[in-house]
């Protein structure tokens, strides 16, 4: 595993979180280091895998995806136990769909959540019950509709 991180790289990872755009000059001038060395720290946290990707945040009710929803979704664990499949696997399924923002395995009485992202409600009807509650060892769906978003 890699050092850990220093203050100056407290630093660049937070200008970072608000404003992945940011050209190197502009992180510079931000946090008074040199240039070459808020690139070559940046270098140094990609390849640590430090900093995953670099990622934007949409308004998604101008590109007609403002409703969110998390499903809670309960597997069949003697399904999955014969198909010789896993949590991961549905997991992992879920996330090819489109409309799926992201999937966590969880404990408690629910195994995974899913944030979906569609244009209403009659779209969120028709992918929960003819694409999500299709997904091989999913036993039962719990919707939370997201009413206000911050």
């Amino acid at each position: 595993m890699g050092q850990a991180i220093d203050e100056k790289d407290r630093r660049i990872l937070e200008i970072l979180k608000e404003h992945a755009d940011y050209a190197t000059r502009q992180i510079a001038a931000k946090t008074g280091l040199p240039i070459t060395t808020v690139h070559n720290r940046i270098q140094k946290l990609k390849k640590e895998k430090i900093i995953k990707r670099f990622t934007v945040e949409v308004d998604y009710h101008k590109i007609q995806e403002g409703f969110r929803a998390y499903v809670l979704t309960s597997v069949n664990l003697s399904l999955l136990k014969q198909k010789k499949k896993s949590q991961y696997d549905v997991a992992k399924e879920i996330r090819q769909f489109p409309f799926v923002e992201r999937v966590d395995i969880v404990s408690g009485g629910t195994d995974l959540v899913a944030t979906i992202r569609v244009k209403d409600v009659a779209e969120f009807d028709q992918v929960l019950l003819t694409k999500l509650q299709r997904v091989e060892g999913i036993d039962k769906t719990q919707s939370l509709i997201v009413i206000h978003e911050e």
